[in-house]
């Protein structure tokens, strides 16, 4: 059974940083892309940011290129988002995700990209 666990959460000011884990078991982790999504209240879940199964390729929304950065640790199964410079309106539940066995270079930015989803871990940006 594909489980993603994601913690890390939580408040903080605007300004600050925060960084959230996504442990992974089930899947062929070392051979998965990974995703990081969010999805604020009264919007849709949209895409923050993704990484290859080798951690060679990455790439970004918008919205967070310069204060984000993804990673991932495949001796233990887990992807990271360092959240930097966070704004209010980074505030919303962020939920991990990740491939079936893809060993490729295409670039996921599409939730029917991804087969697992965790549960999500609440982000909260005050001003």
């Amino acid at each position: 059974q594909v489980q993603l666990v994601e913690s890390g959460g939580g408040l903080v000011q605007a300004g600050g940083s925060l960084r959230v884990s996504c442990a992974a078991s089930g899947l062929p982790f070392s051979s998965s892309a990974m995703g990081w999504f969010r999805q604020a209240p009264g919007k849709e879940r949209e895409f923050v940011a993704t990484i290859n199964w080798s951690g060679d390729i990455t790439y970004y929304a918008d919205f967070v290129k310069g204060r984000f950065t993804i990673s991932r640790d495949n001796a233990k199964n887990t992807v990271y988002l360092q959240m930097n410079s966070l704004k209010p309106e980074d505030t919303a539940v962020y939920y991990c995700a990740g491939s079936k066995l893809d060993r490729g270079f295409t670039i996921r930015m599409k939730t029917y990209e991804y087969a697992y989803w965790g549960q999500g871990t609440q982000v909260t940006v005050s001003s």
